[in-house]
């Protein structure tokens, strides 16, 4: 199995900037990929930003050159950068391992971010 525990989460104001962060209870390195989500009220989860084992990062088209997603593998922690803010993007945030080494797919518990306007 593999434990994620998301950190960083808060209130800010549109414009601002939050850092997410995700400790894994495993080496990411073995991970095949790493991501985040996130669910808004009333609408399905979605991706928000994925990173492999490699280090290739994908991102949905609606933060595009705003997130930035990392991997420090000595530490196995995964971090989202959130640059620019919008209303829109206030969701409960969670972390996802990609792991069929580890018996699956994993989630963390989830993290609230609210921008307000």
């Amino acid at each position: 199995q593999v434990q994620l525990v998301e950190s960083g989460g808060g209130l800010v104001q549109a414009g601002g900037s939050l850092r997410l962060s995700c400790a894994a209870s495993r080496s990411i390195f073995s991970i095949n990929a790493m991501g985040w989500y996130r669910q808004a009220p009333g609408k399905q989860r979605e991706l928000v930003a994925t990173i492999t084992s490699t280090g290739s990062p994908n991102y949905a088209d609606s933060v595009k050159g705003r997130f930035t997603i990392s991997r420090d593998n000595a530490n196995n922690i995964v971090t989202l950068q959130m640059n620019s803010l919008k209303p829109e993007d206030t969701a409960v945030y969670y972390c996802n391992a990609y792991a069929p080494r580890y018996g699956g797919n994993y989630w963390g518990q989830g993290t609230q971010v609210t921008v307000s306007s």
